[in-house]
């Protein structure tokens, strides 16, 4: 599975690592491998039905509050 990180902004705490891990587990068409401070690595999942999975994390961190962009 193609892998792919998550830069990650406003993460301070444990807390901001679980609710980035949770919003990051409820997101189709990705697998979550790491969450740490500040990035979260992913893998696509290829059965999905998702036609973009990063743009889909991403949307799903800005509605948990934490703006992220692919890592280059």
């Amino acid at each position: 599975m193609p892998e792919f990180t998550l830069r990650i902004d406003n993460m301070h705490c444990g807390s901001c690592i679980r609710r980035v891990s949770q919003a990051l587990a409820s997101t189709e068409g990705v697998q979550v491998e790491e969450v740490r401070l500040g990035a979260a690595r992913l893998s696509m999942v290829h059965d999905t039905q998702a036609p973009a999975p990063v743009d889909l994390a991403i949307a799903a961190l800005a509605k948990a509050g934490f703006a992220a962009r692919l890592e280059q």
